[in-house]
């Protein structure tokens, strides 16, 4: 089959990280079935058969955010192994430390790690290749989860939710508001037997139907994690932990003075190329 290669870019004061995640929300409505991020904003790739230039043209005119002009070139990539193309240039093997591997399906097996999680990626987002991921694993993997119930919150490919369920989390719940990222979830699931996992559709007003949890893991964005941290809060048992991604280092203190607000104590925070994690804890005497 051949594809489209689109190349997309933004004229914006907003985070490219974040026009990345709503443009792929977006062009995945009207046939885009692939995504990576480059330096300057996103590649999307279309079967020929469904680009339409016009369908494409209104969907980036009604575009959801203000402020933003994006651009774009396209060009005809003729049939070629997808597979190995992602292979060789979006996707290769994630080794976090000496525990976890994160590879695709259509990579060899490599023995001798505790945590070998298969994922077959729509889009880039959630591999691994991301500074965020790779904070919020290298976090996960210094926990006990055994017989915990584990949140991960804005779950994309649902590779934490995946490795907390490999850790004996006694429930895990991942939820996305994309219904592209939600599909692929439960894709990547079947892939790794990961039963214990129920991922649900929609935003943060989904939590509550879960009740409490003992960790907390939310990799999203900055402004949206200081508009629902309240709501994780509410969903948190005394004394459990947070863990969030999804902002740079100067963004910290922000971060931190929302915690503070809601309860929450912060604990520590890693850093990798200024992408930031933070853990937080909930204090004792907030219900």
């Amino acid at each position: 089959m051949n594809y489209y290669e689109l190349d997309f870019t933004y004229t914006s004061p907003i985070e490219a990280s974040i026009l990345n995640d709503v443009l792929a929300a977006e062009l995945g409505e009207i046939g885009f079935e692939s995504f990576t991020e480059n330096e300057y904003g996103l590649l999307g790739y279309i079967p020929d058969t469904s680009y339409n230039e016009i369908i494409l043209t209104d969907k980036l005119k009604n575009f959801p955010l203000e402020n933003v002009d994006i651009h774009y070139t396209a060009k005809l990539i003729e049939s070629k192994d997808w597979n190995e193309e992602w292979e060789k240039n979006y996707f290769k093997p994630i080794r976090i430390g000496n525990e976890c591997i994160i590879r695709a399906s259509f990579h060899k097996p490599e023995p001798g790690y505790a945590y070998n999680i298969i994922i077959d990626p729509k889009m880039a987002f959630g591999t691994g290749n991301h500074e965020t991921t790779y904070l919020m694993i290298n976090e996960m993997l210094k926990l006990d989860l055994e017989d915990k119930e584990i949140l991960d919150m804005g779950c994309g490919t649902a590779v934490l939710a995946i490795l907390a369920c490999m850790k004996r989390a006694k429930r895990v719940i991942g939820i996305d508001i994309d219904e592209w990222a939600y599909n692929n979830a439960l894709e990547n699931i079947r892939l790794n037997n990961a039963r214990k996992i129920e991922i649900a559709l929609g935003g943060a007003e989904q939590i509550p139907n879960f009740g409490l949890f003992d960790i907390v893991f939310a990799n999203i964005n900055r402004n949206i994690l200081l508009n629902d941290i309240q709501r994780y809060t509410q969903c948190m048992k005394p004394g459990a932990l947070l863990f969030m991604s999804g902002f740079y280092t100067e963004d910290i203190p922000v971060i931190e003075a929302e915690c503070i607000k809601n309860g929450l104590t912060l604990l520590s925070h890693a850093e990798k190329n200024n992408w930031a994690a933070v853990k937080t804890i909930k204090n004792d005497n907030i219900n």
